[in-house]
């Protein structure tokens, strides 16, 4: 049985997920020797342009790529050492991957979008949850007629309803208008405080990672915190 914590919660730098000297590439080189750690109750952002490879560094941290080079670490277990059904036991039961094409299921309403994430997760639909990203009025519509924003929230709310424990987000409020978006970053931050997870986000919008606690740039290779934004 795996612990929903991974470890002791007790501080706030208590690492949740830990990842040492990662290098990936596909047809060139996208990264070399980064490490990045995320710890409980801290909400991490990494920009970085479009092609620098901040997206195949969540992909990495979710359990769904594996590094050319390097380790990630949930709690001291080794995730890509861990058996295939183990890895898929933590990605179903404890991870929450907001995607940036939503991949939400096009021949279906918004409800049944919801009640899927809900049956998985065992979790009940939370009433407040429609309400705070503004689904609340299209549950019976069909994926299809919605907008993008639209799909947007329903990505996100679908994600909330499975109450993970850690929330990987990618470009997430990038259909959003500025208003929305922060609005629906601020519900997610506070799930995540209330529950002692965390969440990683990349994204290129610098005004969305200013509300993260730590803040990393991906540039020609590396990994290097961002102290201050302008």
């Amino acid at each position: 049985m795996i612990n929903k914590t991974f470890s002791n919660t007790s501080t706030f730098k208590n690492p949740l997920i830990e990842a040492k000297n990662l290098s990936h590439s596909f047809d060139y080189p996208l990264f070399e020797d980064i490490s990045i750690t995320l710890n409980e109750k801290e909400i991490v952002a990494i920009l970085g342009v479009s092609g620098s490879g901040k997206s195949t560094i969540l992909h990495i941290l979710s359990s769904l790529l594996k590094p050319k080079q390097g380790e990630v670490f949930y709690g001291n277990k080794s995730l890509y050492n861990l058996p295939v059904e183990y890895q898929t036991k933590i990605r179903r039961e404890y991870l929450g991957i907001i995607f940036q094409s939503h991949y939400l299921f096009k021949g279906f309403s918004v409800k049944e979008n919801l009640e899927i994430s809900s049956l998985i997760s065992k979790e009940e639909i939370d009433a407040s949850i429609l309400k705070k990203t503004g689904i609340e009025n299209t549950l019976n519509q069909n994926i299809s007629d919605l907008s993008g924003g639209q799909q947007q929230r329903v990505s996100i709310a679908r994600v909330l309803t499975k109450k993970p424990k850690i929330i990987f987000a990618d470009e997430p409020t990038g259909n959003l208008d500025s208003k929305t978006a922060k609005e629906v970053m601020s519900e997610m931050i506070k799930y995540i405080k209330s529950i002692n997870g965390t969440m990683l986000i990349v994204t290129h919008d610098e005004n969305i990672a200013k509300m993260s606690d730590t803040i990393y740039r991906l540039k020609n290779k590396k990994l290097s915190q961002v102290h201050e934004l302008s």
